[in-house]
């Protein structure tokens, strides 16, 4: 029994990790842009020479102090589900902005979740829709498994940075 339940534990380990966390597709619309779906993260976005937005979106980027202590707070009590896709503007200027607020503010890459989608709003596994993804960016703040609130896009105020900290206070 116990060398069963050893095999099977090895037959799944293994069937999870052969499974792609995401592919990379040229976009329909520009076959230059390289479209990222499925679990992603920064540093996979971050290194890729072809997007230079990255870099130049964090560049110019500062919180504000009140933002930045907000999200100092959360170290650890939050996770952050992220939805965008490499191909639309709006995630190009927002995601690399929050990932700066993440390191900036100390909350660990741990706690961030980041999901690619096409121009479908699509991710691997069904997981966009699972979530109700509409419009990208969208970053969820998680507490115990339960969504607090989202920002999509520039949020309700073109300010998705207060409103980001603002569902953290609530």
């Amino acid at each position: 029994m116990k060398t069963l339940l050893t095999l099977l534990l090895v037959s799944f380990s293994y069937l999870v990790n052969a499974q792609a966390q995401y592919e990379i597709s040229p976009d329909p619309k520009h076959p230059e842009v390289k479209v990222f779906r499925g679990i992603i993260n920064k540093y996979l976005v971050q290194n890729d020479t072809s997007f230079k937005w990255y870099a130049a979106n964090q560049k110019f980027y500062g919180p504000d102090t009140s933002t930045l202590n907000t999200m100092e707070r959360t170290r650890g009590k939050l996770q952050f589900v992220l939805f965008g896709g490499t191909w639309c503007e709006d995630t190009q200027f927002i995601l690399p902005q929050f990932f700066k607020l993440q390191e900036m503010s100390g909350v660990p890459d741990s706690m961030v979740t980041f999901f690619g989608v096409n121009r479908e709003k699509k991710s691997l596994a069904n997981i966009a829709d699972a979530f109700g993804i509409t419009n990208v960016p969208t970053i969820i703040v998680m507490k115990g498994g339960k969504e607090m609130g989202r920002v999509v896009e520039y949020g309700k105020t073109g300010k998705w940075d207060k409103e980001l900290a603002e569902i953290i206070k609530n």
